[in-house]
Parts: structure tokens; C-alpha cells; sequence
């Protein structure tokens, strides 16, 4: 299974999978305020009327195609800088100055929803799915603070992938561990990855940290639409929560923002310590990705010989390839069958 093949999704700068992806952090957009974003090769406006409510809708005016962002925000709605047409929440035309009435037309509007400090928006012709979550987390309230914002140059597939990459531990990251994950389906759009542990009993760090455990040390993977991934670690007593949301750039780039979690606490002194928490959070993140982050500027991913220390990124590959997938840019479903490797078939000798 080559992943550069047009007929995967995985690794595909020419196409992506159906789901949510991140537009921009809620602090950068004020209201009556519009800025202008594009969005996996398409061009959006995206606007905080009066009420506070978000807006995405496509950029360009019907009428002459004049870019919206230009434009000014007018309630809940929207009006085109170049003739002043005006849009509403809904994207219909509820205004056209030099006819006198509203005319038969509208502009594409997106779903969005704003949950840890950012502004999302739901890619795809069907009804939108559920927003990418910790699973501990599922529903709990939680603060928040936006970590680092980054590019890559790779694929989104290609770097989260990295977070299940079992000898990449031990050669990158010296950790004295046999590492092997066991997946787990949530739904069609999300798969998890926990770890179990094996070795370690003659270095003197795994002897101190393995009372604090009840069986393996916690590291989980749970990815949502091959896009996002939300990283789950620590002790028994304290779990540390990092959110990776990643998107494409043209050319199969990656640009990524890390959102650091943690469950609310009660007063002052929770909120007192739930910053440091966060802050804490960043730097284990920063502590990981430190040996990575060169590999990711030059590497050029094709896995032509995978090893058994490979089955969860074959697994990743494969849960990834079976999602639906629309074309970069027109964001229209791809309408022919991915060709993918049947779970179970066996690729040099070791079963997907």
C-alpha cells in the first residue's frame, strides 16, 4: 500500500477526510468583526455577528465575486464591500440596495463551534459528526490554554503517526521499554491507541516511576478524522491532556496548533492550579516533540517495509483510508472506491 496512491486517503495532498478541522483561535476574532481564512485549499469568510455567534460562509459575493472579509459586519449578517448585498446567518440575500429587495440568492455557510478556545468547522456534505474529544474528558468540564502553533512539512497523517510509533521510543527517545499499542474503534471517525509495557526492570528511572501505576504507564492515542489527536499520560494521580489539531496546507504541509486540557477545579485555588497544570502540560509536549522535530522538515514518508514494531501505524493507515474522503479545495466527495489493503491481509508478513 503505497502512501502516495490517489486512491488513499492516507498522506494525499489532493484530498482529506470528511470531519472537523480547526479555522482560527476565538481570541482573534472580535465582534462585528470578518476575517478572511482559507481552509483546505477554499477561500472563507468567517464573522462574529452582535449575538456572538460565528459565521463561516464561502468568500465570494454571487453577485460579482468580491471577497467578503472586505465587507462589514451588519448584525448577525454580513455586507459585501462592493455593491453592499447583504447576507444573513443563513446565507440568504436579505438586501440589495440598488434593486430595492432582496434577491433570489445565497452563499454557502458552514457548522462551527467554538470549544477550547478555537473556532472549528465541520468539512462535508453530510450531518456533522461529533468534535474531536479526550476520551477520559468526554464530559467533564475543562480549562484550557493554547500551546504552540506550528508548520511542518509533512503531512498531517504522516506526523501524528509519530505519537504511535513504538521503536521510535526507544532509538529517538531512549526510553527502556518494549512499547506495543492495542487498538480500539470508537466510531467510523475515531480510533484509539493505549499502551502496554514490557522490559524496563534493570533502569533505575522505570524502577522509581512503576509504583506509581497500577499496571502499564499511561500513554494513549485517540484520533479523530486522521486530523486531530488528543494525547492522554501520567501517573495514576495525575493525567496530563494535550490536543494536537493539525490541518493541510497546499503541497501536503502540515500547520498545528496544541491545546493543553485539564478538568476544572473548584475556587481560586483550582483555577490557581489548573494554570500550572497547563503550563506543566506544555512542557511534557515540548519534552516529546524536542528529538522529533527536524525529522518532520525533511522526511519524505513511504513505508515499503514495515516490521512488526509497525502494526499500529498500518492499523492507523487502514482506519484512516476507510473514511470518507473529499477533494482538496472544492471540498466535493472523491466518487471513486479507496483502494486499501482488506483488514486482516497480510503485507510482508505481518497482519493490518
Amino acid at each position: 500500500m503505497h502512501s502516495t496512491s490517489l486512491h488513499s486517503n492516507f498522506n494525499n495532498p489532493t484530498q482529506f477526510v470528511e470531519g472537523w478541522y480547526w479555522a482560527l483561535p476565538s481570541k482573534e476574532l472580535k465582534v462585528s468583526k470578518v476575517k478572511a481564512v482559507t481552509l483546505l485549499g477554499r477561500n472563507l469568510a468567517i464573522y462574529r455577528g452582535v449575538s456572538g455567534e460565528v459565521v463561516v460562509v464561502d468568500a465570494y459575493c454571487p453577485h460579482m465575486g468580491a471577497h467578503l472579509a472586505e465587507g462589514k459586519v451588519e448584525g448577525d449578517g454580513i455586507r459585501c464591500f462592493f455593491h453592499n448585498w447583504k447576507y444573513d446567518s443563513h446565507g440568504i440575500c436579505v438586501d440589495v440596495p440598488s434593486f430595492g429587495k432582496p434577491l433570489p440568492v445565497c452563499i454557502k455557510t458552514w457548522h462551527t463551534v467554538e470549544k477550547y478556545g478555537m473556532i472549528w468547522v465541520w468539512v462535508g456534505e453530510e450531518k456533522p459528526n461529533l468534535l474531536p474529544f479526550v476520551p477520559e474528558l468526554e464530559q467533564v468540564d475543562c480549562d484550557y490554554i493554547l500551546g504552540t502553533r506550528f508548520v511542518k512539512n509533512c503531512h498531517p497523517n504522516v506526523l501524528l503517526i509519530n505519537a504511535i510509533d513504538a521503536h521510535h521510543f526507544n532509538t529517538v527517545h531512549n526510553l527502556p521499554l518494549e512499547i506495543v499499542f492495542d487498538s480500539q474503534t470508537i466510531n467510523s471517525n475515531a480510533i484509539t491507541f493505549s499502551n502496554t509495557t514490557r522490559g524496563g526492570d534493570d533502569s533505575w528511572l522505570i524502577r522509581l516511576i512503576r509504583p506509581l501505576y497500577r499496571k502499564e504507564v499511561t500513554y494513549s492515542m485517540c484520533y479523530w478524522y486522521g486530523s486531530t489527536g488528543t494525547v492522554t499520560l501520567g501517573p495514576d494521580f495525575l493525567h496530563f491532556y494535550i490536543i494536537f489539531a493539525l490541518r493541510s496546507l497546499e503541497g501536503g504541509k502540515t500547520e498545528g496548533q496544541t491545546i493543553l486540557v485539564t478538568p476544572k477545579r473548584p475556587g481560586f485555588w483550582g483555577w490557581v492550579l489548573n494554570r500550572g497544570l497547563l503550563c506543566l502540560t506544555q512542557q511534557v509536549g515540548n519534552y516529546f516533540a524536542k528529538g522529533d522535530t527536524q525529522v518532520f522538515q525533511t522526511i519524505r514518508f513511504d513505508l515499503k517495509t514495515p516490521t512488526k514494531a509497525d502494526q499500529s501505524i498500518l492499523q492507523f493507515i487502514q482506519h484512516v483510508n476507510h473514511q470518507k474522503a473529499l477533494s482538496w479545495g472544492t471540498w466535493h466527495t472523491v466518487n471513486y472506491l479507496n483502494i486499501q489493503t482488506p483488514i486482516g491481509q497480510e503485507k510482508n508478513g505481518f497482519k493490518i
